[in-house]
């Protein structure tokens, strides 16, 4: 077996994320045992609490405590008694009264992080409403990720920020620099290490570490100084980072564009050069000046100004992409994913994804894929133009929810409908697909019995059209209220010529900027020539992925501009 890893998540978004993706694990520990793939070990401790370190602002992690994810000891009260409400194991059980105390700042917290962009992201070809799609409680009730973490964490876990707040009209981490200069500074370093260094003593075998990183704010610095930190005290080992951004932004405050902008840039060049491999994932459709729709799934309806939605989303296809390196039947690790998709300076990668995947109730995985031929149905969750390329350099895909038997054709007959019918499993009628495809391409890839698990309270933002094990159903059912309880999903990280199309389009939005509006950004901490070089880098990077085709459409975007 490969071995543990461990988690950082910086940042509030990331800690969205990764509070969906820590209940999808909890949730997979309360299956039957012997039908896990999975090894809960790979991320989670023995005690089953997450091998995590969260650097986290003031404010944005609620009734957790830093240094400790218990809830505080209870003060004595002589006055008349109030019902408890549960809240979950994390944040421990809160009086009515303490729900009303916090209610109008978290409100008012939801609001300016969340409700900026305003918009939706709604079904694309699917049933036109959902049965109970966004209930309250799944978006206003749910007001910062420590909300609906729903599990314990150890108290080496959080660590929080004091010198910045979550949220306000100032105090905020906004630049990329200041970021930089909280790991700088001796005490907050010494105390990261020590938390990192608890966590890998404990591990039998360390394969590697996952960084988790808001990419749009000062939380970009903090992670380029987290993974050079990994880089240089844990040599040899994998560090997978995902640049994490909300599917919507605040449009209307230009200097605040522009620094999402320059994060942004820094951030990719800097993590990217640490980080064994690095994946921008997100579903907003631009990272750049120009804003695009967020991505849409045709199977589910969700809000994209409520974190709640699309970072449960992102946890379901983070939960499947790093399977590779968590199975029990796998000697894969971390590193051996990273060096199938790294080579030729090609350390940035695109997340694809399908979720759910569109199967019908009880096909084949055959039928399944035959019925979108060469046209994968995933989506492009790496912010950019989602152009239907059949070219890619290499890739890792994981198909999850189909079980072993479901091969060969549904229809009996002597003549086989397809040449994936004719194959013996379900790993070989994936890889068939995979090779017709995308002819050329170094393909892995992996097919999981095990589904996602979606049920409460995870959200239930799926069309009608699901199945409770999330496949296609002909027709809605005449009056159901049950809660899909799971869904099959394919993912893949890509080493992809639309990574040209993305880096040199931050490239070129950055060339358009006045450095002189920005003089708070580079008093931060980033010095212009430093700004300059990474620009210089960013470029570089760009070119590793560059194709004749990929040319010809960059210069016809140019002349377009």
């Amino acid at each position: 077996m490969p071995g543990s890893a461990v988690t950082l998540q910086l940042g509030p978004y990331a800690g969205w994320v990764g509070a969906h993706w820590w209940r999808l694990q909890d949730n997979a520990l309360r299956g039957p045992a012997e039908a896990s793939e999975l090894r809960p070990a790979a991320l989670l401790r023995d005690t089953h609490t997450p091998r995590l370190v969260a650097l986290e602002l003031k404010g944005a992690a609620g009734s957790l405590r830093d240094g400790g994810a218990e809830p505080e000891a209870p003060v004595a009260w002589d006055g008349d008694v109030a019902a408890y409400l549960e809240r979950g194991g994390s944040a421990g059980s809160r009086t009515e009264e303490e729900e009303k105390r916090r209610g109008a700042a978290a409100r008012g917290e939801e609001a300016a992080a969340e409700g900026a962009g305003g918009g939706s992201a709604s079904a694309e070809g699917a049933a036109p409403a959902l049965a109970q799609a966004a209930a309250p409680q799944e978006g206003s009730r749910v007001q910062v990720w420590s909300d609906q973490l729903h599990v314990q964490l150890h108290p080496k876990s959080l660590y929080v920020i004091s010198q910045y707040m979550h949220d306000g009209a100032c105090g905020c981490l906004e630049a990329f620099g200041q970021g930089e200069s909280l790991l700088q500074h001796p005490g907050c370093v010494e105390e990261l290490e020590d938390r990192l260094h608890f966590y890998v003593e404990e591990c039998d075998y360390l394969q590697g570490f996952q960084v988790l990183c808001d990419l749009h704010s000062g939380f970009s610095g903090v992670g380029a100084k987290v993974t050079e930190l990994l880089y240089d005290e844990y040599s040899g080992k994998g560090i997978l980072t995902w640049g994490l951004t909300p599917a919507l932004r605040d449009l209307a405050d230009y200097q605040k564009s522009f620094y999402r902008l320059m994060n942004t840039a820094l951030g990719i060049v800097h993590l990217s050069r640490h980080s064994s491999l690095f994946c921008p994932l997100s579903l907003s459709g631009s990272l750049g000046l120009r804003p695009q729709p967020p991505v849409a799934f045709p199977y589910i309806s969700y809000d994209a100004s409520l974190h709640y939605h699309s970072s449960a989303i992102l946890a379901a296809v983070l939960d499947t992409l790093t399977a590779p390196y968590r199975l029990w039947s796998s000697q894969a690790s971390m590193m051996h994913l990273a060096e199938t998709l790294n080579f030729s300076g090609r350390k940035v990668v695109a997340a694809w994804a399908s979720v759910p995947f569109p199967a019908l109730q009880g096909s084949s995985l055959p039928d399944a894929l035959c019925a979108y031929q060469q046209d994968v149905p995933w989506k492009l969750l790496s912010s950019c133009r989602d152009r239907k390329s059949s070219c890619c350099f290499a890739q890792s895909v994981v198909l999850r929810g189909f079980g072993k038997e479901s091969h060969g054709s549904s229809c009996a007959g002597n003549q086989p409908l397809s040449p994936l019918h004719t194959c013996e499993g379900t790993e070989q009628v994936l890889q068939h697909y995979l090779h017709t495809a995308f002819p050329g391409a170094f393909s892995t890839s992996q097919v999981l019995e095990q589904p996602c698990p979606t049920q409460p309270p995870y959200p239930q933002i799926f069309s009608p059209l699901l199945s409770r094990e999330g496949f296609l159903l002909d027709k809605p059912p005449p009056s159901s209220s049950a809660a899909v309880g799971s869904i099959p999903v394919l993912a893949a990280l890509q080493s992809s010529p639309v990574l040209h199309t993305l880096l040199s389009s931050l490239y070129k939005d950055l060339q358009k900027v006045n450095t002189r509006r920005c003089l708070s950004f580079f008093s931060a901490g980033v010095e212009e020539d430093d700004f300059h070089e990474a620009l210089q880098e960013l470029r570089t990077l760009s070119e590793c992925y560059e194709t004749g085709l990929e040319a010809g459409d960059s210069e016809d975007e140019g002349d377009s501009d």
